[in-house]
């Protein structure tokens, strides 16, 4: 049996600088809505002083963003398919700009979380109907690999540059009269206009496909997955857990509602969400690696930029610089990848990134630190950080290069596949499902590995609680006013309350080695999956037309 195919067409020197140029506005356009997901993590505390938000309600900066990103990409994708893929990716450009424009400008908690939530719709808008223009603009071949490969190495480098930026801008003492955490915010306006004012020059409108908006279909799907992408956040939030009400409820709540999601699916005439994309065994099993991979990949960069920063004793701009490496070798290993999926298939390229995504996860769980009770109250009477005595150099930048490497291995190779041949009416709704899988995955494994992370700090912390609070009170003997301080530190009342938070200083590094190795684990998954049901020719991978054209 013989694949029918083609050789990709000749592209001439006015179509080749359209395409760079296009190519230019998505990489801007998926850094920017990537690098919105870290940039103000470090920010955090500086915003919750300024805007007098309390610790509780600070998380919702990150989540918010989160929860209306997740949620809507489905609806986003195929908004893009119906209404045509430009309009939207503009569309969702411009609400991005005006959201980031009203957060950098905020006065009030309000103001801020509402400028979150209207810059994950953006967001939702434009990241799948970036890919989308991909697989219409760029034909099949080497064009398209390089324009994935870009793609993917933004999506994979927007979070580590995300922290870089938020150190920076944070630490900047009233850049342009105002708080440097605004500036956090206010970077990617001039970007994002950019970007839409270029669009429509250089990107065709796609086709613009006859049939009704699946309301009930959009109103069930975009529902359970805030469910999802709630609980699961919450989830991971240690204040709450797997067994807290609201976590319980929002978790069962959207896997109930996306079980009618499904009934509704299978019986209207032009559903949301077709099926038939997953009828590909390639592009299912795309998907399903893009959940799992992605889970242990963004929180690796939340336990070790916890590590780097209070373990390791980081500032806040030498944290993120210290991620700096890792977008280098993503893109790097990006542009290697995008030459060798032309030669080489898609199966043995991603199988061997996620081995090397492995290797550095395990890698980082074998960091060491001395953590016994007199090693924590050396290291709090000293003001010198518990793990000033890791070595950067030799202990954390070759698991990072090897990380990096990794997943640009692992993404470039399942961007392409996972949207490969999919009808023209379905690509947009194909990416979206592709960018929900990651943001699920993601949430997912930060709530997983968060637990993991935590059920081993509650048992290190227990066993050195005891020596550190017999040290603490023979220290309070001979400095009275100890505790006062220790308490005003840590923001607690208690002496108890202070015996507990030195004894978590010293319990972090166990919980984050544990997270590690079983992120090993979660990406070892993703693995398997990929070598045994990733079976698409790199022949084939070169082709434009409908899927499984043969002749016998």
């Amino acid at each position: 049996m013989t694949d029918i195919t083609a050789s990709p067409p000749e592209v001439d020197a006015t179509e080749r600088r359209r395409l760079r140029w296009a190519l230019v506005i998505i990489s801007m356009v998926q850094l920017m809505v990537v690098l919105d997901s870290t940039i103000a993590n470090i920010a955090l505390p500086f915003i919750g002083r300024d805007l007098d938000i309390s610790a509780a309600n600070l998380q919702w900066i990150v989540t918010g963003y989160a929860l209306a990103f997740g949620g809507l990409l489905l609806l986003g994708g195929r908004l893009g398919d119906l209404y045509g893929r430009r309009l939207v990716f503009t569309v969702g450009i411009v609400i991005f700009v005006s959201a980031s424009l009203l957060g950098g400008l905020a006065q009030s908690e309000f103001m801020l979380l509402g400028a979150r939530g209207f810059q994950g719709l953006g967001a939702a808008l434009a990241s799948p109907a970036a890919l989308a223009l991909i697989t219409t603009t760029f034909p099949a071949g080497p064009e398209r690999n390089r324009a994935f490969a870009v793609y993917a190495a933004m999506s994979g480098a927007g979070a580590a540059v995300g922290l870089i930026l938020g150190g920076w801008l944070t630490g900047l003492d009233q850049p342009l009269g105002m708080s440097g955490w605004r500036l956090t915010f206010l970077i990617v306006v001039p970007i994002g206009l950019v970007a839409a004012f270029l669009a429509p020059r250089f990107f065709n409108e796609s086709e613009k496909h006859p049939g009704e908006l699946d309301v009930p279909g959009a109103i069930t799907g975009t529902l359970g997955l805030l469910g999802i992408v709630y609980g699961l956040s919450r989830a991971g939030d240690a204040q709450y857990g797997w067994g807290d009400t609201w976590t319980v409820a929002s978790l069962a709540v959207g896997v109930a509602l996306l079980a009618v999601f499904a009934i509704i699916e299978s019986r209207v005439e032009h559903p949301l969400l077709p099926f038939r994309i997953f009828a590909s065994q390639t592009r299912a099993a795309s998907f399903l690696a893009m959940a799992l991979m992605p889970a242990a990949m963004f929180s690796m960069f939340f336990f070790l930029s916890l590590f780097v920063q209070n373990v390791m004793g980081y500032s806040p701009l030498k944290t993120g610089v210290s991620f700096l490496p890792f977008s280098f070798g993503i893109v790097i290993s990006a542009t290697i990848v995008s030459s060798l999926i032309n030669r080489i298939d898609a199966r043995y390229i991603a199988g061997v990134g996620t081995l090397l995504a492995s290797a550095a996860l395990y890698g980082f769980s074998r960091l060491s630190v001395p953590d016994g009770a007199s090693d924590v109250l050396n290291s709090l009477s000293s003001g010198e950080a518990l793990g000033s005595g890791v070595n950067y150099w030799t202990e954390i930048l070759p698991f990072v290069l090897l990380m990096s490497f990794g997943m640009g291995a692992v993404f470039v190779p399942l961007t392409l596949t996972a949207v490969h041949h999919l009808r023209s009416e379905d690509s947009g709704i194909g990416s979206g499902v592709l960018n929900t899988m990651q943001q699920v995955g993601g949430a997912l494994g930060l709530a997983t590995l968060s637990t993991v992370a935590t059920s081993s700090m509650t048992t290190r912390a227990q066993d050195i609680a005891p020596a550190i609070g017999e040290g603490l009170n023979q220290a309070a003997q001979q400095d009275p006013g100890l505790m006062d301080r220790l308490a005003g530190m840590f923001r607690v009342d208690s002496v108890d309350q202070v015996v507990q938070q030195v004894a978590g200083l010293g319990a972090f590094p166990d919980g984050a080695t544990s997270a590690f190795f079983v992120g090993t684990f979660m990406m070892l998954a993703g693995s398997v999956v990929v070598w045994l049901f990733l079976n698409v020719k790199h022949e084939e991978l070169a082709t434009d037309g409908p899927e499984g054209v043969h002749v016998g």
